[in-house]
């Protein structure tokens, strides 16, 4: 009995108790990267202009740190994300997969996220679908992203990430919920921002 009481303890636990940790961590890194975002603008590359377009370069962050905003209207979602999907940082929010290019930038810009414990920022992905609308914020402004296309696939389906052409978002959970087994992915396509007539750019000489 007593062997029954502390595994669901446990599993209440992991699931209630680690998102009231997530909510101060999100509600104290939202804080900062409002005021990190204002300066980081202050700071930011001159924006190049490139043919007919314009190219709002934008540092990389240091890992660990809090440098986004995602919001999914459709999901409720609004969190901050994070720089480096590692276990330390994916314990605070989504965070952004170091070796894709950053959000708002040419190429395929991957985020993973949670979907049963830390906040759960991912826990209805299930209910995305083509059309839907994701938008990332970072210093160079907020860029919206397109849902084309939902897969689940194995957990080790690292061609998910893989270069493409134009502006792409690829967000990665878990699947199905309150299991790691397999994977749910989401792609979503740039679709309005400061760098859309870059990325088009990029997409018709197909740069990756």
């Amino acid at each position: 009995m007593w062997g029954g009481v502390v595994a669901f303890g446990y599993l209440g636990w992991q699931i209630y108790g680690t998102d009231l940790i997530n909510a101060g961590v999100q509600a104290e890194a939202r804080s900062e990267l409002e005021a990190a975002l204002a300066e980081a603008r202050r700071d930011l590359p001159e924006p190049q202009k490139v043919g007919a377009s314009t190219w709002h370069p934008e540092p990389k962050p240091e890992a660990g740190d809090a440098f986004a905003f995602i919001r999914i209207p459709k999901l409720g979602v609004d969190r901050v994300v994070f720089e480096g999907a590692d276990d330390a940082s994916l314990t605070k929010g989504p965070a952004h997969m170091r070796g894709t290019p950053l959000p708002g930038q040419p190429g395929n810009s991957a985020i993973a996220g949670h979907r049963t414990t830390h906040g759960r920022p991912f826990h209805d992905f299930d209910l995305l679908e083509a059309g839907d609308v994701v938008e990332v914020e970072t210093a160079v402004g907020a860029h919206t992203y397109t849902v084309r296309k939902v897969e689940i696939v194995a957990p080790d389906a690292s061609w998910v990430i893989d270069p493409r052409p134009g502006g792409w978002l690829t967000l990665i959970t878990c699947e199905p919920k309150y299991s790691a087994r397999l994977r749910l992915v989401v792609w979503a396509e740039m679709t309005a921002g400061p760098n859309l007539g870059y990325v088009n750019l990029t997409a018709e000489r197909g740069d990756e």
